[in-house]
């Protein structure tokens, strides 16, 4: 059908008004897009700065269901009104066909005008489109939170129905975040494994807790304070350890914790001016220069462990259980390196993971490695929420000591005991199944 309306002034109203709806649609849309799209640490940097548009768009993005409640509210409210326009327009061009045209042609003009190109802008812009936006925004937020609020509450109410649970905000939402972004660069090639171990390491030390990483309770070099003065010199100095503690008839009744250093200079003064050295050893108290020992329950946290660390300002704990019995202990020096990686000097042994394998692709590894650490060094994904070590691990699936040559299949890797002392794994071979 043939144009047959003149073009009267409510002809021109009409068309401005569409293309003006259009123009706050697309500003919904891009606004929605930057300020969902933003970095927030970006944000905070710019907010520092002094830039009171991230201020504002950091209190906006605060409350994220009441911001996109809002826009979308704004949003949907022209685009139907815009459409509304447009078909009486058409319909008073075309007849009863403008319907049809005119579905058309918004679909058309909102979808390119009104989406696309407005979000396209603000993902690649999205700190500084924030910035510009927050200040309209923020006013369209705070006139629409009623209407907003009522949405949500009823929304929520039909979702309780149906037996969705509304939970508030996860309080390790950022730190997954950041894991996953550096996971995510690791994978693309912009982080080294290094660096992601080192990343992820510092993140995880609030999840994990001492007993994962202490030394076990019959690996601990003790001096009995009852042996002989130079005895007990002759074990420091032959220990690669500075700090050995002291037990008293039994190894769990431990009375005090000796630094090497503090022994030698007591030494040192006895023996000083050719004093005869039996006699002056003699006169040897070992208690009277050990420290108090310092226990910690074997569930605090690897991040709280540091940081009593860090006020107490020493370096060694000993680990006790809910009982007060003697578990481990653990050093500042065993948290860094769940960051750092593996920390020597010239009196470590050289306890690093081997990472020879054989014809079959089996790699040796000690029975006392922890999971942690294998992951770390192999690059496997082997799961340690039901054990820390790699022995454990296998007693837990197979529920039962293995002996020397068992074979076990758990998880996608393929273990064989090849050595056992006692109850305990010593050495097993472990390769990837696939």
């Amino acid at each position: 059908m043939l144009i047959s309306a003149d073009l009267d002034a409510a002809f021109w109203i009409t068309i401005v008004a569409i293309l003006a709806l259009l123009i706050i649609s697309a500003f919904f849309s891009g606004s929605e897009t930057a300020l969902t799209a933003a970095s927030r640490g970006k944000l905070h940097g710019l907010a520092e700065q002094g830039s009171r548009g991230a201020k504002r768009a950091l209190l906006l993005t605060d409350d994220n269901e009441r911001l996109i409640g809002s826009v979308l509210l704004g949003n949907n409210l022209v685009n139907i009104l815009a459409t509304a326009l447009a078909t009486s327009l058409f319909t008073r061009l075309f007849g009863e066909s403008g319907v049809a045209l005119a579905t058309l042609v918004m679909t058309i003009l909102v979808l390119i005008f009104a989406e696309v190109l407005p979000k396209t802008y603000a993902i690649t812009n999205a700190e500084a489109a924030a910035t510009g936006v927050s200040a309209p925004i923020r006013i369209l937020v705070i006139f629409l939170s009623p209407i907003v609020a009522a949405v949500q509450l009823f929304v929520r109410n039909v979702l309780r129905l149906f037996g969705v649970k509304m939970t508030g905000n996860d309080t390790d939402a950022a730190q997954e975040e950041i894991a996953g972004a550096i996971a995510l660069g690791h994978v693309e090639g912009n982080f080294q494994k290094d660096d992601r171990d080192r990343l992820l390491g510092a993140l995880d030390l609030k999840d994990r807790e001492v007993e994962e990483i202490m030394l076990h309770r019959s690996d601990i070099e003790m001096i009995d304070v009852d042996d002989e003065p130079q005895s007990i010199v002759r074990q420091c100095l032959d220990s690669s350890h500075t700090r050995l503690p002291l037990f008293k008839d039994d190894p769990e009744n431990i009375v005090g914790v000796i630094h090497a250093k503090d022994l030698l200079r007591v030494v040192e003064k006895l023996l000083r001016n050719g004093a005869d050295r039996e006699k002056a050893m003699s006169k040897l108290k070992i208690l009277d220069i050990a420290m108090k020992p310092y226990f910690v329950p074997e569930t605090t946290t690897l991040d709280d462990q540091m940081r009593q660390f860090l006020v107490r300002h020493t370096h060694f704990a000993l680990v006790v259980d809910e009982y007060g019995a003697l578990q481990g202990l653990i050093t500042l020096e065993d948290i860094l390196e769940e960051i750092v990686g593996e920390i020597t000097d010239e009196h470590d042994t050289d306890d690093e993971l081997e990472k020879s394998k054989d014809a079959k692709g089996n790699y040796e590894i000690d029975g006392a490695a922890t999971i942690r650490d294998v992951n770390r060094s192999y690059d496997w994904n082997l799961p340690d929420e039901e054990a820390n070590t790699v022995a454990g691990l296998v007693i837990y699936d197979a529920q039962m000591i293995p002996n020397i040559g068992q074979v076990f299949s758990f998880h996608g890797y393929r273990f064989q005991i090849v050595g056992r002392e006692q109850n305990r794994i010593t050495k097993l071979k472990v390769r990837p199944l696939s």
